[in-house]
Order: C-alpha cells, then sequence, then structure tokens
C-alpha cells in the first residue's frame, strides 16, 4: 500500500546536485521552512565518471554551496577544512586551484549531513492539484507548495554515433566508471573542451595503457583556453545578471555565444601540460608521432566496418569530408537538458519559448498556468534567460538565496553584492539617446 506522508512541504526539491545542494545547506539554518530535496540515488554523486586523476576545478574553491552570501554557515568549504582536519595542510599546499576529486569530496560530506536531503527516493510522477503539489515517489506519496527543478543534465552525444554506443564507443561521462584498457588501440577523441582535455593528457600519458594512435578532434578553430582574465571574471557577479535578464533575446544570444570560452574553454594549466608533454616525446625523446590534434573538424558520419569506426569528418578550412580511423571513441560533447519526465503531467502548463525553453523570472521562478502561491523554481537551466554563469559554480550560492528569499516573500539572505567594477546599462545615457 502506497504510504502518504501527511506534512506539506514548502519546497520539495527534485534531484540533489550542486545547485539543488546549495539551496538545502542555505535553508539548513532557516526552520520557518520545512523543505525536502530527493534524490534517487543511494548517496551524492557528482558527475562521476569525469573524476580523473588530475583534474581540477575552473573556479576558486570560495565558491562553495553558501559562502557568498553565508560564510559563517557550517557547510562552506573551509568549514569542511577544519572539520576534516586539513585546514593547514590545505593552506600550505598553496593550491591555485583544487581538484575535482577534493570539491566532489566536499559537496558529499554536505550532503551526507543535511536532514532535508532524502536519498534512494526517486520522484516518479508530479500532478498539480489545483493548490499544491502531489509528488509520487518510490518511498510514498508527498505534498508541497513549491517546487525546485534540479535534475541536471544527461550526456549530448552526435546523432551518427548514437546507435554504436557501448564498450567502444561512449561519453567523456563514463570514462571513469568503465574498466579501462586501451593499450594497442587506436583512440580518436571527440571534443575539444576542459573534459576532452583531461582525457587526452591521460591517454597521452598512457594511463590506461600505451595506444597505437591518439587523435584529438575538435570543430573549434584551435584548442582554445578558457578566458579567466579579471575583467571577464565580471561575466559572473550578480551586478551582470541583473543587467542582463532586463536585455532583449536577440541581445542574450550574441552575448552568450560571445562569452563561450569564459566558461567552456581549457585552463591554460592543462594546455600547456599537453604541450609540453608532446614536446618531450617527440620533440626530445624523437618518438614516432602517434598523436594528431584535429581542429576545425566535425564528426559527421559513422560506421562499424569489422569492428573498427570509419568517421566521416567534415574539414571547416578545407571545406572537404576526410576519412578517419578509431578501435575506441570518446564522445567529449557536453550535455543537455532534457524535460525530467516526472514532469510530464506539468509540462503542458508551462510557459516555454519558441525553442521550448523556460521562461523565467529574475529570481528563477517558471513562468505557468498554475497559482502564483505554488511557484516552480528550475536550477542550471536558464543560460538563455540569465546568461552564461547560470549553469556555473560561480553564482550558486547567490541565486540559491534569491530563491529562497522569492520563496518566503522577504529578505532572509542579503543578496546585494554592491557595485561590480563595469557598469553594464547607464540609464542616463540611454534616456539622452531616445530623447535625441
Amino acid at each position: 500500500m502506497e504510504r502518504t506522508n501527511n506534512v506539506k512541504l514548502d519546497l520539495a526539491g527534485i534531484g540533489v546536485g550542486p545547485f539543488n545542494l546549495s539551496i538545502a545547506a542555505l535553508l539548513a539554518p532557516k526552520q520557518q521552512m520545512n523543505a525536502t530535496f530527493f534524490e534517487s540515488r543511494d548517496s551524492f554523486a557528482w558527475h562521476p565518471g569525469l573524476l580523473l586523476d588530475n583534474t581540477n576545478m575552473q573556479t576558486m574553491f570560495l565558491k562553495d554551496l553558501v559562502s557568498a552570501v553565508c560564510p559563517e554557515n557550517p557547510y562552506s568549504f573551509l568549514s569542511y577544512l577544519v572539520k576534516n582536519k586539513k585546514f593547514y595542510r590545505f593552506l600550505s599546499a598553496e593550491l591555485n586551484c583544487i581538484s575535482r576529486h577534493e570539491f566532489s569530496d566536499y559537496l558529499a560530506w554536505a550532503a551526507h549531513q543535511l536532514n532535508n536531503v532524502q536519498f534512494s527516493t526517486r520522484v516518479e510522477h508530479v500532478e498539480y492539484k489545483g493548490d499544491h503539489f502531489e509528488l509520487e515517489t518510490n518511498q510514498g506519496v508527498y505534498h508541497a507548495n513549491n517546487l525546485c527543478i534540479g535534475t541536471g543534465k544527461v550526456p549530448s552525444m552526435p546523432e551518427c554515433a548514437t546507435p554504436f554506443i557501448g564498450d567502444r564507443v561512449f561519453h567523456a561521462a563514463e570514462v571513469g566508471l568503465r574498466e579501462r584498457d586501451f593499450t594497442g588501440k587506436r583512440v580518436a577523441i571527440i571534443g575539444g573542451g576542459q573534459s576532452g582535455a583531461d582525457i587526452f593528457l591521460n591517454v597521452l600519458r598512457s594511463k590506461w595503457g600505451k595506444v597505437a594512435s591518439l587523435d584529438w578532434i575538435s570543430r573549434r578553430s584551435n584548442f582554445q583556453p578558457l578566458d579567466e582574465a579579471s575583467f571577464t571574471n565580471e561575466f559572473f557577479t550578480p551586478d551582470y545578471v541583473n543587467a542582463f535578464v532586463g536585455l532583449p533575446a536577440s541581445v542574450k544570444s550574441a552575448e552568450v555565444t560571445a562569452q563561450k570560452l569564459t566558461s567552456d574553454g581549457v585552463t591554460q594549466k592543462a594546455l600547456l601540460e599537453i604541450y609540453q608533454e608532446l614536446y618531450h616525446r617527440f620533440d626530445v625523446l624523437k618518438e614516432d608521432k602517434w598523436v594528431r590534434l584535429l581542429p576545425h573538424r566535425t564528426l559527421e558520419g559513422m560506421k562499424d566496418v569489422g569492428g573498427q569506426y570509419h568517421m566521416t569528418i567534415g574539414n571547416a578550412l578545407s571545406r572537404q569530408n576526410e576519412l578517419h580511423q578509431a578501435d575506441i571513441v570518446i564522445l567529449a560533447t557536453g550535455f543537455k537538458a532534457p524535460y525530467p519526465a516526472c514532469l510530464d503531467s506539468i509540462l503542458p502548463l508551462l510557459d516555454l519559448d519558441e525553442h521550448n525553453r523556460y521562461q523565467m523570472t529574475p529570481d528563477f521562478e517558471l513562468k505557468w498556468q498554475g497559482a502564483s502561491s505554488n511557484k516552480i523554481f528550475a536550477v542550471n537551466a536558464g543560460m538563455h534567460s540569465h546568461g552564461i554563469a547560470e549553469p556555473q559554480l560561480s553564482l550558486m550560492a547567490w541565486r540559491s538565496a534569491r530563491i529562497i528569499n522569492r520563496l518566503a516573500g522577504k529578505p532572509l539572505y542579503d543578496i546585494d553584492s554592491g557595485k561590480g567594477m563595469i557598469e553594464w546599462i547607464s540609464p542616463a545615457a540611454i534616456e539622452e539617446l531616445v530623447e535625441a
């Protein structure tokens, strides 16, 4: 018999990744709000397949779950260091950036302490009842006044590769979860971002066996660095997001496109390590060349020919197709955000734009046809509406506080971070232009 939980939640979170975890951590000391965040996994996991050796974060550790709005919160990264008795050794290590392993361990440390996070609970269906939401889970039925969708993203793969997904063609997100023996194999990595670089470096260093050949294929014009300049970081501030949300859709799209390398490039450290490794092997040790770097190329077709993969690659420079062969193909081709299946009955009530994306308010609230007293928030789903920082970790604490304030109807957290170095929009100048 299905168990019904009688307590109505103020907020039900669906999915527990870093973003919903941040909301949970900031709600923990706010006893006036009753929230539970449901996660189908038995324990916290953050892209476990990408936790490779020597992979580092692209954001500094102070951009954690809570510190930007509440540094005294017990779930900060500094608190994690102290509680795990490694604060002084961390300082002595003089880390410019921390490893993905350590940040993942920090997130898991926080998740498994929070009483408002419930693991092993899969939300199977959500129904809107006119004045609240009913959540059917494998642990029973729950009722909530508001929702926060944080189900994350799933691997995005070229359509031509999907028929071959298996032991020898797979997404980068699975690399760390597989038995990897690439000895004597021809390996091709598709994708020129950070994940592609991390995997390339591990294969180059024979981490998973000495390969016969290694191709790194990217449609980008080169293997381009992450833009980490000080003024670039102003894109990842509340001040910029507040300016961005009021822009016309066409301007937003142009801004996001122009800023791609502010979040989707490869760290200079990784690029330098790759270049130095290539120089040492082929210019110092004089190994026969078994590595190819192939930018300006797009995977357009794929065939299995006697257990070998023949790939049709379009070259944007020559405007011709090339044929490349590999035994193992790793797709570092990013992620996509599908609508959670459990929300099928609510999807028709949501206001979507012409690209079928959520329409969001500045407070990350979805526009929909339900009662205004029943709100639906979404995290990691609004780059088109809130800018390049929205899917990144940089502003998650600020966004969480903004959602909490909206939910509470009053400022439980101070989200005013002060003016940035750059004046993005000048109202007086705009008025003068209009008058002229």
